[in-house]
């Protein structure tokens, strides 16, 4: 049990210093960059150079005990400047993957609406060049002839540039999550909304550690996204922090997208391979392939029964 308690602790001091404390030290070390230097000398090292001699010769830090409160005043500092970015993060994946953009307040909503309005009708045109693309291959093969697949190639391309099925989202990675949905239900006829907390429960270990890492990758993507929101009121003080709140913005945008194609295909791969396996604990047939009269059959013993009708004479 000690040994058990004692690699449970030492996961989870690296997770605190990984997550949080190095990045926030870093970002300190930025802000003493930016507070040092300021716009006029953005590069003076000799500057710098002066100021780190000056506090290093400072009484408190000859001491021990001044040493040691320094110590821990950066690591509260960088712990909480990362506890920040995380939050800050949470709601970065919430604009990201836009999920309840309907319920957002009015500016944003209205906003989401104009731009998932516009993307619509941009993967509209792609989708029908692709199509158009397909039907002309497919008239090609009726023929016996093979067409060139680079314009079809290209068009699809283009069409899951903007989103890999019709969009519903203002966002690319919240439209390929809800892309996920979109599939199984149409092939399979599943909410996966309302199933996904009961395949959960029987995933084996393998799938839901993949699912897991996924998720966590998603995360860590939409803070590295926050870092940079953090990284640029910096540049009020010294400019080249603008550059760095750039690539760090990026970085995220990439991958935050690269994070959510991979989750929303275990997802998607995860619901046709063991969705079967909910069949045998709800007293259905757990034999035969996923048709769509099956996945509708296990829909409606998953889905929950609605609330009843209100009735007045009560409070």
């Amino acid at each position: 049990m000690g040994t058990l308690l004692g690699e449970l602790g030492k996961k989870l001091a690296e997770r605190w210093l990984s997550l949080l404390v190095l990045p926030g030290v870093l970002y300190l070390a930025v802000a003493a960059l930016a507070r040092t230097l300021g716009q006029a000398h953005p590069f003076a090292v000799g500057r710098l150079a002066g100021q780190v001699t000056a506090w290093a010769g400072a009484p408190a830090a000859r001491t021990v005990g001044g040493q040691v409160v320094v110590l821990a005043a950066v690591l509260v500092g960088a712990a909480a400047v990362g506890v920040v970015a995380q939050a800050l993060g949470s709601a970065v994946e919430r604009v990201q993957l836009a999920a309840d953009w309907p319920s957002w307040p009015a500016p944003a909503r209205g906003l989401a609406y104009r731009i998932t309005v516009r993307r619509r009708r941009r993967w509209r045109t792609a989708a029908e060049t692709w199509h158009r693309h397909r039907e002309q291959a497919a008239a090609a093969r009726t023929r016996g002839e093979r067409a060139d697949p680079t314009g079809r190639l290209a068009a699809r391309a283009a069409m899951v540039r903007i989103s890999a099925e019709h969009p519903d989202r203002p966002t690319w990675s919240g439209d390929r999550i809800h892309a996920a949905a979109v599939r199984v239900d149409r092939d399979h006829r599943l909410d996966l909304a309302a199933l996904w907390p009961h395949l959960w429960l029987v995933l084996p270990d393998t799938a839901r550690a993949e699912v897991t890492a996924a998720r966590q990758a998603l995360s860590r993507a939409t803070t590295l996204t926050a870092w940079a929101l953090l990284y640029l009121p910096l540049a009020l003080w010294w400019w080249p922090a603008a550059a760095i709140a750039v690539v760090l913005a990026l970085a995220g945008r990439h991958r935050t997208r690269s994070a959510a194609d991979t989750y929303a295909t275990l997802l998607e791969a995860a619901t046709r391979l063991q969705a079967r396996d909910l069949a045998g604990p709800l007293g259905l047939d757990p034999t035969g392939p996923l048709t769509r009269e099956a996945g509708a059959t296990l829909g409606l013993h998953l889905a929950p029964s609605p609330p009843p009708r209100p009735y007045d004479g009560g409070p």
